[in-house]
């Protein structure tokens, strides 16, 4: 943020020097700033970690769980969320301003210094495990920290770099907010809850497969190991495929856990839109053709959202 300045200017009549205007760009140097530094949250997936956390909460319920302990846990877990993410932009510093999809973040364009990027993810680390800690309790606390640590520690620093199964070991990450919330209500975890847990875990790999499709070149370019990168056509496909059936089938086999129809039926009609898709995609690929991933991964975060929709409806009804 710039300091305000003074000009100096002709004052024949002795009186003091008048300061110059600069109210309203010091102003927008400061929503920069701000805004660099929700940047660094990554705020669109704090939006859909939480999708998921809510209806969890209120299947663990059997209704609406008090307000004070939804804010809570939405507040807890956004902060986690986005110092998972704000760490993981100053790990990754080195290799996303290589990268055109994200040389443009925060820290590859100097617009928040790296230190000063750690010590924010830190401090909104610490602040949302206390806050589990005191308003809810251990158990939740303890997998906030367990998911900050693992998401930053074990798969920013060691698999991203290492293997091209980062994906599916680093998937643990994505679905820890389901056993945090279920945990909130309950201080346990329960069929269900890995259930659920389970779902999210194996849809992420047909989630983010297509978008390392698309920047298949970008992940090249930084020596990333994803999984298009190194693989075959064929081998992502498969993966593809295997990953998207388990997740369909494992929404499915949750149904008997508490739910009824009210969350089967839709399950059913989205999962069967999901699994064209990813059929279409790797049909595409396989021949050669235009492959469009986005539209998995656009459909693919539709998909995700109905089906918890369709939890927490049930829930309230």
């Amino acid at each position: 943020m710039s300091m305000i300045t003074e000009r100096p200017v002709s004052n024949p009549a002795g009186q003091p020097p008048a300061r110059a205007a600069e109210g309203p760009a010091a102003r927008r140097d400061l929503r920069a700033v701000l805004s660099a530094y929700v940047a660094l949250t990554k705020p669109r997936i704090v939006e859909l970690l939480l999708v998921t956390t809510i209806p969890t909460m209120m299947l663990a319920e059997g209704g609406l769980p008090s307000l004070w302990l939804m804010a809570v846990v939405l507040v807890g877990g956004s902060l986690a969320a986005g110092a998972a993410s704000v760490i993981n932009c100053y790990i990754d510093r080195d290799i996303d301003q290589l990268m055109r999809r994200t040389k443009r973040r925060p820290l590859p364009a100097h617009t928040v210094s790296p230190r000063n990027a750690l010590v924010f993810g830190l401090v909104l680390a610490a602040v949302s495990v206390v806050l589990l800690a005191v308003f809810t309790n251990l158990l939740a606390a303890g997998l906030t920290l367990a998911a900050i640590v693992y998401y930053d520690v074990v798969y920013t620093l060691w698999l991203k770099r290492t293997t091209p199964a980062n994906t599916f070991w680093g998937g643990a990450c994505g679905a820890a907010p389901v056993l945090i919330g279920w945990a909130a209500v309950t201080g346990s975890l329960a069929p269900a809850a890995w259930g659920l847990f389970a779902v999210v875990f194996f849809w992420q790999m047909p989630h983010f497969y297509p978008l390392a499709m698309k920047y298949k070149d970008d992940y090249a370019r930084a020596s990333i190991p994803m999984l298009p990168v190194v693989a075959s056509v064929r081998r992502v496909n498969a993966e593809i495929l295997i990953f998207a059936w388990l997740t369909v089938l494992t929404s499915l086999a949750v149904w008997p856990l508490g739910l009824s129809a009210i969350y089967g039926v839709p399950t059913l009609v989205v999962g069967a839109i999901f699994l064209v898709e990813a059929h279409r995609l790797c049909g595409r690929a396989t021949r050669g053709e235009a492959v469009k991933p986005m539209r998995l991964f656009h459909w693919s975060t539709t998909y995700l959202t109905i089906l918890f929709v369709a939890v927490a409806v049930d829930a309230l009804l």
